[in-house]
């Protein structure tokens, strides 16, 4: 069991990194499956009030996206190092709130489960790499995430 509990982060962390990696290369090429994916989301922000909020230079395009889940990915594999643990939290935190936002848009907005037609295949990795990064926060680095926003706090707090 001990073992389990050592391994496990890890190879949800490489998990999660490899989704995140794999989709970069069509968000940084932009490929057609991309355009069409942002595309419906900054039609259905325009509609909202906020044209361009998904556009490629939005504060939500492709690039932005994508460069926080290169983050995210660079993070969670660092964290296997030992000493670096908490930042395999850290991660994973920006994971959980990254794919938080890609379940949601296609939940509640016209882009659907299935924007690709690929069976729902990119709903899907979002959803295993949302579980993947709670079981992170929640299970196996709660200790280190907490000790480092302590850290940060202490660090970014006021002076006496």
């Amino acid at each position: 069991m001990q073992t389990i509990r050592r391994l496990a982060p890890h190879a949800l962390a490489l998990f999660m990194a490899v989704v995140f990696l794999d989709s970069l290369r069509y968000k940084f090429a932009n490929h057609p499956n991309t355009q069409t994916i942002f595309g419906k989301l900054d039609a259905w922000a325009a509609a909202l009030g906020a044209p361009g909020l998904f556009a490629q230079t939005g504060l939500f395009s492709q690039y932005v996206i994508g460069s926080a889940e290169l983050v995210a990915s660079l993070l969670l594999v660092a964290g296997m190092i030992p000493r670096l643990a908490h930042l395999q939290g850290l991660g994973a935190l920006i994971g959980l709130f990254i794919m938080l936002g890609a379940v949601s848009f296609h939940l509640w907005t016209p882009l659907g489960i299935d924007p690709n037609n690929d069976g729902g295949g990119l709903f899907l990795a979002a959803c295993v790499n949302l579980v993947a990064a709670a079981l992170i926060l929640a299970i196996f680095r709660r200790k280190e995430t907490v000790g480092l926003f302590c850290r940060l706090g202490k660090a970014l707090g006021p002076v006496s």
